[in-house]
């Protein structure tokens, strides 16, 4: 049976270069670095030679790059560390309806927690309006947090406009880049964000490490107590070895990113245009032109998008949803709920996205098995009578 994976957007799997640079480290760099014998020192000297290899790839400072958990982790310490750092100041908060739920819901959180917090709306293509953003700045406003690259959708944000308008306000500004870093061109000085968020396992690196950029000077409080590691911006042992991997990958999806979208926009491009002409009924979410070619979202009108899931995993290929991390759920998308996106046609919405190992052969392959799942899909519905 194939085996084909189209759900880079999800996790993607660990490059060979990258195991191969961790198991140096586990092998040889396994001091703890906050020791002050040789073996901690050393450590310490790989992890900070890794810090600066990835603050020269996002152009900003290596004292400006802490690291965490992963970008779950990095959201969290971004909204909450600012907001209760801040709060003197003002206890309000600008994101986005269409955001990732680590950042929705450490909003709905610091709500709950007496923080007032706007949630901006969106266009049909996921974008957020630039005027309508900075008419809902108030003396108040604290932070503001827009995702550069929308994970199920992959929808670019205006970050750098949006930005410059936080700026002149006095008002901090965050961004949630962890689909965007190793994708699309980031320089973090020409960005004007204060705090961007990132992680390893979308490109190539392992699990369980992240990133946040925090500008200097830009206050912050920290989630976790404990010793005075990241300089008390977060306290824990660092993951020397994963933190190794994540600058290797980083290193390596800069080097060919240009070659790699150009490749995997001619892939997309021939998909949706291949599925569009086999099966009827099909629409696009979200925009090509506006977005990254990495990801692809289609929606099925009257076949429901867990059936087409299994379905298609029964035939070898994998694929999901919209973000891993509400599979499960049967309520439509919360991104494409925003965009205005009906939701029976949301609930039979499929996000394929694609990477490094994707070929031409996988997607014909792909294209080749869905008019029938789909028919069968459609067959059974009572909600379908095209």
């Amino acid at each position: 049976m194939n085996s084909i994976y189209l759900d880079y957007s999800s996790t993607t799997p660990v490059d060979k270069a990258v195991a191969g640079a961790m198991q140096v480290a586990w092998s040889e760099d396994y001091g703890n670095p906050s020791s002050v014998h040789r073996f901690g020192q050393k450590a310490k000297v790989r992890m900070n030679q890794a810090r600066e290899k990835m603050a020269s790839l996002l152009g900003c400072d290596g004292s400006e790059l802490y690291f965490t958990s992963g970008g779950t982790e990095a959201d969290n310490l971004a909204l909450k560390g600012v907001a209760y750092a801040s709060q003197k100041k003002g206890r309000h908060i600008i994101t986005s309806q269409t955001e990732h739920h680590a950042v929705l819901h450490s909003a709905e959180y610091l709500a709950q927690s007496g923080f007032d917090v706007t949630f901006l709306p969106v266009d049909e293509l996921g974008k957020v309006d630039p005027q309508q953003f900075k008419a809902a700045l108030r003396p108040d406003t604290t932070l503001v947090s827009i995702m550069m690259v929308n994970n199920e959708t992959g929808t670019i944000q205006p970050i750098r406009e949006m930005a410059e308008i936080c700026r002149s306000a006095g008002v901090l500004f965050h961004t949630d880049a962890v689909q965007a870093v190793g994708k699309i061109p980031i320089n973090i000085s020409d960005l004007g964000v204060d705090l961007l968020s990132f992680s390893g396992h979308k490109i190539y690196g392992p699990k369980g490490i992240g990133g946040l950029f925090i500008r200097k000077g830009v206050r912050i409080a920290p989630l976790f107590h404990g010793g005075s590691h990241e300089k008390r911006k977060r306290a824990g042992t660092e993951n020397i070895a994963a933190i190794i991997g994540m600058a290797t990958a980083l290193e390596m999806v800069t080097s060919r990113m240009d070659e790699e979208n150009s490749r995997l926009a001619q892939l997309s491009d021939w998909f949706i245009n291949e599925i569009q002409a086999k099966i009827k009924d099909v629409s696009l979410n979200g925009s090509m032109a506006s977005g990254i070619p990495q990801i692809v979202n289609l929606s099925f009108k009257g076949a429901e998008g867990e059936s087409i899931i299994l379905s298609l995993d029964l035939k070898g290929v994998a694929v999901s949803s919209g973000s891993a991390c509400t599979s499960g759920s049967l309520e439509a998308s919360h991104v494409l709920s925003a965009m205005k996106v009906d939701d029976l046609l949301a609930q039979g919405s499929i996000r394929f996205s694609l990477g490094q190992f994707t070929t031409k052969a996988d997607l014909e392959y792909t294209a080749s098995i869905l008019p029938d799942i789909i028919d069968r899909l459609r067959s059974m519905s009572a909600a379908y009578n095209g």
